[in-house]
């Protein structure tokens, strides 16, 4: 091969090269779509149907033998619950629920009266959250009862005091998806307000203490916003 042809074919080379560059120059890849990340609210509701247990103990002042006993009641009950992290929430508890009071032991057989309790709770929660859909939480908390409507049967008047207390909760939600999910929970508040029952019109109040201690048993339905 002549030097004109070795000359044609390095530049027929040279040529080749400089497309090959030129191209990729020009070529920009095509990024795959990124889907954005949704971050969970850390606002959660839960509506339950609540049993509410009292501990059937109380005694009126300087009446020997005296006790007391209550009725159960089953109350709608609404909580809302918000999230500082993946673990650590707080609740707050509301509804409001009846009892009746009733005398025992040397007062057996009296129907004192019928009393409407508030008892707004706030609770600080831990939640497990490596089990999956099942989501088992536990918390502490502070309660403060208010009583109203108090209707006295047998005596004349009664007057039950609102209380400071305390409380303790376990429980667990199970998530059918990201927004629904079944909630079982079980409460004990630590509640012994004291209470003054006047037996007759101008007669000298009575005073006492009732130990309602109640256990709180709910099952609902849990909405994460």
């Amino acid at each position: 091969m002549g030097n004109w042809g070795r000359a044609a074919l390095a530049g027929l080379a040279v040529l080749a090269i400089t497309t090959g560059a030129n191209a990729a120059d020009l070529y920009t890849p095509v990024k795959a779509p990124v889907t954005p990340v949704v971050e969970q609210s850390p606002w959660m509701i839960r509506l339950r149907a609540l049993a509410v247990l009292p501990n059937d103990s109380g005694h009126v002042n300087n009446v020997p033998f005296s006790d007391l006993s209550y009725s159960n009641s089953v109350v709608p009950e609404l909580d809302i619950s918000y999230f500082f992290t993946k673990n650590i929430a707080a609740e707050l508890i509301l509804g409001v629920t009846p009892h009746n009071i009733y005398g025992q032991g040397s007062l057996a057989g009296t129907n004192v009266g019928r009393v409407w309790l508030l008892p707004p709770t706030l609770m600080l929660q831990y939640h497990f959250t490596d089990f999956g859909p099942f989501k088992p939480y536990v918390g502490a908390g502070i309660n403060y009862t208010m009583f109203f409507n108090q209707d006295a049967k047998d005596v004349y008047a009664v007057d039950v005091k609102n209380t400071l207390g305390w409380a303790l909760q376990a429980g667990f939600d199970y998530m059918i998806d990201k927004h629904w999910g079944v909630n079982i929970d079980v409460k004990k508040l630590f509640l012994e307000p004291d209470f003054t029952v006047t037996t007759a019109p101008g007669a000298l109040p009575l005073a006492g203490t009732a130990n309602l201690n109640p256990w709180l048993i709910g099952a609902g339905v849990t909405y994460r916003f």
